[in-house]
């Protein structure tokens, strides 16, 4: 969508990617809390094994993933796949339409 100047509305898919996203972190954070250990002043403790476990994986590429952990990420980027999927046949329509206007 470089010079493409779509009548769709872009910052309406920005909206649903950032909705998307907030939804994704709003798990992870759940995740990690109910794995850590709360402490009185509200902080959370987590397992020295979790924080190892992330830190490798922080500092890993993507390529060098464990079969399960490429999973795992493969199983994140399905969840954006309808809503690019029902944006780009939207941008296919309205490229077609106007190429008939032509």
């Amino acid at each position: 969508m470089s010079d493409h100047k779509s009548h769709l509305p872009f910052e309406s898919l920005v909206e649903e990617f950032a909705a998307l996203e907030h939804q994704r972190w709003a798990h992870w954070q759940k995740y990690v809390h109910d794995n850590g250990q709360r402490q009185p002043d509200g902080s959370i403790v987590l397992p020295a094994d979790l924080v190892v476990r992330w830190e490798r994986q922080i500092n890993t590429q993507y390529a060098d993933l464990t079969a399960e952990e490429k999973e795992s990420d493969r199983e994140q980027v399905r969840k954006y796949l309808p809503l690019l999927e029902r944006w780009l046949d939207l941008v296919r329509k309205e490229s077609n339409d106007n190429a008939r206007l032509i």
